[in-house]
């Protein structure tokens, strides 16, 4: 498959890229510029082309939060340590 190949991405993906590069040529874009940028919107909302398989872009988030609660806890930690240093 070349680079820039579409024929990976599902048809709801193909007309969400056709709707967004509408909204840019309306703008004044140019259409090419207009057409990178709407696949580019989509890869960022949809995480590229359609894989097969279901659940796939829960792992993602879910690594998010986890990736997330951890810091939280670090930060309480530090502080926690500051608080205890003051007095």
């Amino acid at each position: 498959m070349p680079r820039g190949d579409k024929s990976s991405y599902s048809n709801r993906q193909k007309r969400k890229a056709e709707h967004i590069e509408k909204g840019y040529e309306k703008r004044g874009v140019s259409k090419k510029t207009a057409a990178k940028r709407a696949w580019a919107t989509v890869n960022k909302q949809e995480g590229g082309g359609a894989k097969k398989g279901s659940g796939r872009k829960k792992t993602a988030s879910r690594k998010k939060t986890a990736a997330k609660k951890g810091t939280r806890k670090t930060a309480r930690k530090k502080s926690a340590t500051k608080r205890a240093s003051r007095r």
